[in-house]
């Protein structure tokens, strides 16, 4: 009798254990995202409107009755809308070809838009300061062929900060598109062409329009990062061209005026969920992890919907023009591989250029015998990377990026990947309201994360603390981790792991020797992932990481804005080539990781 009822009682339990695995699974990230997120932040925000007196507006009043913050402001969105115009338009050709190709072209191509993505912030805004100086490479070519007499002022102006924001952005709109454009039907365009549709016509018509999706998600993805830059600004701008998380800094790091670093940082936040809101209603926020977009033509009105087809009808007009201009085997050849044609092959390449020239510019500077950063080099010598091995801020500050960006992609990894399986697998309810609550850490400017995370830490004692940086930086990386294991997760083959466990295999069995070994190269490249965005975050370890051990970013950035030296020319070799070397890594485990 007490078998029978035992026996019994087992299948009643099994389904409140399977009603408790969502919650296992998706609890660590929910308990980060809100104690190292939210929270932080509703605390940034609180002290905007209360202080030691109560509740109080004075700093909103103060912040709208000044103009010079509305017009700061005014500022950003400028500089933000012409770095998102120009990074989309530029990227749209790249991303068209990458996605057009396959095998080693392919890869060859990704690569270098990879590499410009994940090379340093850092080092990139640092190889346009040495570009565009007086005594820099664009000046002396100018001088060399006597376009001009004397050097021009390229720097410190609008011009210098939107090329050295597109330059820094415009690899992730590359990658943004080309998630979308990989999943479009390339049948299409052809079975236009076979029905009496120019190529013009067959691009702009067919293809253009399902890309469009894409192209949101890429311009939203590069307006929130622009809006919250201010490497750049700061490098290549001038005084007219600070931007609002200048102020921010400003507010915090000099004045240590929380609340009205509250209030800037509350007239940010609303500006971006603002973006974020009509992204969500034209296009649906699912675009941004590779998901279709919604349909939502019906909420555009037909007056919009009739002029934007009126615009893409006049486009394909003129570029049916302008092909029977072209020879006719070069007609010909471009019909076969529109996004192929020797045309578009020219402008990517020319953009890949732009992408790649100045990263390479320091590595001649690294080895030169002088002892400012001139161009060109005066001698070789390997002096700067001698002074950067013995020196020990140098060291330490590298040490630290490796042990913190290890640490955090180990976290990120435990965390991230039950959360993607259950966003990807699960039959969950709200799981959009989970997908929308797991990109909050890119939704929230990275300025405003990281001075509410100094607030929060000034209170617990993690200010300079390693814990304090791995803890921040999983915040800014466990989402990527999530969504690079979602894409993977959707091309895993789930009749793998039905036929293990009908074979009497337990799930943790299944797991570990069916599932987990197909992922690994997924799972690999998001440890890389997460490792390289820790390694390259600069915000946070502004803020948090202390006065005596910095990070290398850190480092970094205390050197530009206290002295020019070839050293930062030596560092930035050095991560350019470590760079490199993990891309190269992760594209091998892509290829193993394949299927056949």
């Amino acid at each position: 009798m007490q078998t029978s009822a035992v026996l019994a009682r087992k299948p009643a339990d099994r389904p409140v254990k399977r009603s408790w695995r969502p919650v296992l699974m998706g609890a660590p990230l929910v308990i980060l995202l809100v104690v190292m997120l939210v929270y932080p932040v509703g605390q940034l925000l609180l002290q905007s409107i209360h202080n030691a007196t109560g509740f109080n507006l004075g700093e909103y009043r103060r912040l709208f009755a000044t103009p010079v913050y509305l017009d700061v402001l005014m500022i950003t969105l400028k500089i933000s809308l012409w770095t998102t115009f120009f990074s989309v338009l530029s990227a749209y050709p790249v991303a068209y070809l990458i996605s057009s190709l396959r095998g080693r072209r392919k890869n060859a191509l990704l690569f270098w838009v990879l590499l410009s993505f994940w090379t340093s912030f850092l080092v990139r805004t640092f190889a346009w300061v040495v570009l565009l100086g007086r005594n820099g490479v664009i000046n002396d070519f100018l001088m060399a062929v006597g376009l001009i007499h004397q050097p021009l002022n390229l720097l410190y102006n609008l011009g210098a900060v939107v090329v050295g924001m597109v330059h820094a952005l415009m690899p992730l709109a590359v990658l943004t598109m080309l998630s979308v454009m990989e999943n479009i039907d390339g049948n299409l365009p052809r079975a236009a062409a076979t029905l009496g549709a120019r190529p013009g016509t067959a691009f702009w018509k067919i293809y253009f329009p399902l890309s469009m999706p894409g192209v949101a998600a890429a311009a939203l993805m590069v307006f929130v990062t622009a809006i919250g830059f201010f490497i750049t600004p700061a490098l290549l701008g001038g005084r007219h061209q600070t931007m609002i998380t200048q102020l921010i800094i400003d507010q915090v790091l000099q004045a240590l005026n929380w609340g009205f670093a509250g209030a800037i940082s509350v007239l940010l936040l609303v500006v971006v969920l603002i973006v974020f809101l009509v992204y969500d209603k034209l296009v649906g926020l699912s675009t941004m992890t590779g998901g279709e977009a919604r349909a939502r033509q019906s909420s555009l009105g037909s007056w919009p919907r009739r002029a934007g087809d009126a615009v893409l009808t006049v486009l394909a007009v003129l570029t049916d023009r302008l092909i029977d201009c072209l020879p006719r085997r070069r007609r010909r050849a471009g019909a076969a591989a529109p996004g192929q044609s020797r045309f578009n092959w020219g402008v990517v390449i020319l953009l890949l250029l732009f992408l790649s020239a100045p990263t390479f510019l320091m590595i001649p500077l690294s080895f030169d015998g002088a002892s400012g950063l001139t161009w060109p080099p005066h001698g070789f010598s390997l002096q700067w990377y001698h002074q950067m091995l013995r020196s020990p801020l140098w060291m330490q500050s590298i040490a630290r990026s490796f042990i913190v960006g290890t640490c955090t992609a180990l976290l990120s990894m435990l965390i991230g990947t039950p959360a993607a399986f259950l966003l990807a697998r699960g039959k969950l309810r709200g799981k959009a309201l989970m997908l929308a609550f797991v990109m909050a850490p890119i939704v929230v400017p990275r300025m405003i994360l990281a001075v509410g995370l100094f607030y929060f830490y000034a209170h617990i004692g993690l200010v300079g603390t390693s814990l304090g940086l791995v803890l921040g930086h999983t915040v800014v990386a466990v989402p990527y981790v999530v969504i690079t294991m979602m894409a993977v997760l959707r091309n895993y083959d789930v009749r793998l792991d039905q036929a293990a466990q009908s074979l009497g295999a337990r799930p943790g069995a299944t797991l570990r020797f069916v599932t987990f070994p197909i992922l690994a190269a997924g799972l690999m490249s998001s440890f890389l992932f997460a490792f390289a965005t820790s390694f390259d975050e600069l915000t946070i370890a502004l803020f948090s990481s202390g006065g005596l051990s910095t990070t290398l970013p850190k480092q970094f950035w205390d050197t530009i804005t206290m002295e020019i030296s070839p050293v930062i020319a030596a560092v930035s070799t050095c991560l350019f080539l470590f760079t490199a070397g993990l891309i190269w890594v992760a594209a091998r485990l892509h290829r193993r990781g394949a299927p056949s």
